[in-house]
């Protein structure tokens, strides 16, 4: 299991009175210190950080990697993957009322699809399956990888890195993909792809959304499709991880209350929901080149501040 440790800390963070000290306690629990000082999440950092996930969920930006960088860059610890699965709820929350009319069309036309071989014509019975298929792969690897997921692929180098590679293939998806098919030809093969492209999103850095939409814009799907579907795609998936982590944040030695946890999942929402109307416009009219650059921009910022020891990678 993680342990606190001693961090290597940058000149300026001293100065600033940035001092670790050393417990043998597990990270994040409530006898964790920083020079005596309990290592729990503080309510400005549940805000900050509720605002964080709110603002990048349904960016191609990883909002995972932004909670990671933000928590360690401004509060010096991360909140941890059970943190960020959490409020993600509120977000997806954001997404269950915002396009309300289209899941409940989907799931009554699926539900009467079992009985009624008209209603397995129609594009709202695929489009339910398709959204059922592309949710399997992350379950799975999920599942397979909940360890490595939880600590390991939370370090800043991967982050970082994820931040600049993957932004370079959302950049050249933008600019080589067709863009000409529209919903009614999203097929099965479709649907597997998007899958494991959303399954990517378990690195942080990589990007849930961002996944997605280089996916489809890669198979000719129009842009403003992609994102929709990335929206749709992302409700399953999101809300059993979500529930799956409540007892994680919900535990005595977790470092957040559950007042806590409650308002940084309504912070979330709140903004998510502003953010989906405005992406929703924003990519029918632009390219998605402006997060190209920011990803490339902020990886490298990333890379060249670990590098000189300004921040500590785990």
């Amino acid at each position: 299991m993680s342990r606190c440790a001693t961090k290597n800390i940058h000149p300026w963070r001293r100065r600033q009175g940035f001092r670790v000290g050393i417990s043998r306690q597990p990270v994040g629990s409530a006898a964790c210190r920083y020079e005596g000082v309990l290592t729990t999440v503080s309510w400005l950092e549940v805000i900050v950080l509720g605002l964080v996930q709110g603002l990048t969920e349904f960016l191609p930006i990883s909002s995972s990697g932004h909670l990671r960088i933000v928590a360690e860059v401004f509060f010096e610890k991360d909140a941890g993957a059970a943190f960020t699965a959490v409020t993600q709820l509120g977000t997806e929350a954001a997404v269950v009322i915002y396009f309300a009319k289209d899941i409940w069309n989907l799931f009554i036309t699926w539900c009467r699809g079992f009985v009624d071989a008209e209603v397995r014509r129609t594009f709202d019975y695929r489009m339910a399956w398709l959204v059922i298929i592309g949710t399997i792969p992350i379950g799975v690897l999920g599942l397979l990888f909940e360890d490595a997921i939880k600590e390991p692929a939370r370090n800043l180098w991967l982050v970082s890195s994820m931040l600049v590679i993957f932004g370079i293939v959302l950049g050249l998806a933008e600019r080589f993909g067709p863009q000409r098919r529209d919903y009614d030809s999203l097929t099965v093969k479709d649907g597997i792809i998007l899958g494991f492209a959303q399954a990517m999103a378990l690195i942080p850095g990589v990007s849930r959304s961002g996944g997605t939409i280089t996916a489809g814009l890669a198979i000719g799907l129009k842009r403003a499709v992609a994102v929709r579907y990335s929206f749709l795609l992302a409700i399953p998936a999101v809300v059993a991880s979500g529930l799956f982590s409540l007892g994680d944040v919900t535990a005595g030695d977790s470092g957040v209350s559950t007042a806590q946890m409650v308002v940084a999942t309504l912070v979330a929402f709140v903004v998510g929901y502003a953010i989906i109307a405005w992406l929703l416009k924003f990519v029918e009219r632009h390219s998605v080149y402006v997060f190209v650059w920011y990803r490339i921009v902020l990886g490298l910022m990333l890379l060249g501040a670990l590098s000189l020891g300004w921040i500590s990678a785990t």
